[in-house]
């Protein structure tokens, strides 16, 4: 009889001979964040740089250093980078290519929630490479930190290689791939990949206290990435019974959680459970996450479906933005003409959190920019309009917190003024009085 354990015997490989099982021309879906598996990039790597594979187009959606051997400018002629979501290393590798020239990595925008038919459907992956945990007594291995489009891919690529490592958590919800959808298995026993929390300076701890008195005991949680979100999580530690219905699972939401502040028991949609698709932080988050029957990973277009956030009551989403026009519409993707981030779910759980039962939306951000010399309230945006001024409820500055609800053009325009940076307002009430609040 074929038991797990010969299965998993006749998949595992070293990580040269799985890389080896990838054809030239593939479109390869890869792990986001930490769960790009080291071992296997470094070896399709040194595949590439030997000349052995190429005209490769690898998939992600927000690398880190655990991916940056392949993810380099002298492989840009056989591995083509298809970003959903820009980081520090897509950033430097565009500045590296120079102005004047087309960025290293290609981009695709979208919403976060679209990611697993972008991925599985649109481009139609060949090939998913990521990192889980051990296998199971199921015969299955689970995700970890990162459900989020990874389980759509491992269903409809035609080689799903993963390399196992015993440091990915195991996380319990609908984040598993069974042994039989297994095309190879690395065994790569190594510390995951810890990524420091950004500093949270004075003008965050402000913001994060106007957002902090919009939160009520009972709560649901979401919050984004950075060190905004990080702050609003650090005013919120006498709160009770709030719960977490969230597209990324950070240190700071684990600790409320470990401070009783979360406890999911008013949840309408998962009582007692905080949920989530994607995790990355210290190791105390993923040793937290592991086998905790208090989490559960789901995939993204179920976490970050509208329609899904809108199920939890008093739902408040909290995410950052790069700047902010006059009639409340946000630009959360570009900086000085370049790609910067990506929309991720913001405009996900803004539409979601608006539809809640007693939720609410914030999109905050600091009031000026490049030292104090911009303004991030702006007449007119940059950029790309991610979430549009018909969705944008509150806006928070470290100068206050308003909500655009119900406010004319006019309204809104004087509202924003008001939690500009001083330095700016009398400009901002210029450019307001030149554009007569027109569209």
């Amino acid at each position: 009889m074929n038991t797990d354990a010969d299965a998993y015997a006749a998949r595992r490989m070293s990580a040269e001979a799985a890389a080896a099982l990838i054809p030239s021309g593939a479109r390869i879906a890869m792990g986001l964040g930490v769960s790009g598996p080291p071992a296997l990039l470094r070896a399709l790597a040194r595949r590439a740089e030997a000349g052995e594979v190429g005209d490769l187009s690898l998939y992600y959606l927000l690398a880190f250093a655990n991916a940056a051997p392949l993810l380099r400018s002298a492989l840009r002629h056989r591995v083509r980078p298809v970003s959903l979501f820009h980081g520090a290393l897509e950033r430097g590798l565009d500045k590296e290519a120079g102005r004047h020239d087309m960025p290293v990595v290609d981009f695709i925008p979208t919403a976060f929630s679209q990611a697993p038919n972008v991925l599985s459907r649109d481009v139609d992956a060949d090939v998913l490479l990521t990192t889980v945990s051990p296998m199971d007594a199921d015969g299955c291995f689970s995700l970890g930190t990162n459900t989020d489009y990874a389980l759509a891919v491992s269903q409809t690529a035609r080689q799903v290689i993963l390399e196992v490592n015993p440091a990915m958590p195991r996380v319990r919800g609908n984040c598993r791939i069974p042994l039989d959808r297994v095309t190879a298995l690395v065994e790569n026993p190594v510390p995951l990949l810890q990524i420091p929390p950004p500093e949270i300076r004075p003008n965050d701890r402000a913001i994060g206290r106007f957002v902090a008195e919009l939160v009520e005991d009972g709560a649901c949680l979401q919050m984004g990435i950075g060190a905004l979100p990080d702050a609003v999580c650090a005013a919120l530690g006498d709160r009770r019974h709030m719960g977490i219905h969230t597209e990324l699972m950070t240190p700071g939401m684990a600790e409320l959680m470990r401070r009783g502040a979360v406890d999911n028991s008013r949840k309408v949609l998962h009582p007692g459970r905080a949920i989530f698709t994607f995790a990355m932080g210290d190791k105390a988050l993923y040793d937290f996450l592991d086998d905790n029957p208090d989490c559960e990973a789901h995939p993204v277009d179920y976490v970050n479906n509208p329609a899904v956030i809108a199920r939890n009551d008093n739902m408040v989403s909290v995410n950052a933005t790069i700047e902010v026009d006059l009639q409340g519409a946000c630009n959360s993707e570009c900086m000085t003409g370049w790609q910067y981030s990506a929309a991720g779910g913001q405009l996900d759980f803004v539409r979601g959190a608006s539809a809640a039962k007693g939720g609410k939306s914030v999109i905050a951000c600091h009031s000026t920019a490049a030292s104090g010399t911009a303004s991030r309230i702006v007449p007119r945006l940059s950029g790309p309009v991610t979430t549009p001024r018909n969705d944008v409820q509150y806006v928070a500055t470290e100068h206050g917190i308003v909500n655009l609800r119900g406010l004319s053009l006019a309204e809104r325009a004087k509202a924003l003024i008001g939690i500009a940076h001083p330095d700016f307002r009398e400009m901002l009430e210029r450019e307001a009085h030149a554009m007569a609040y027109r569209c």
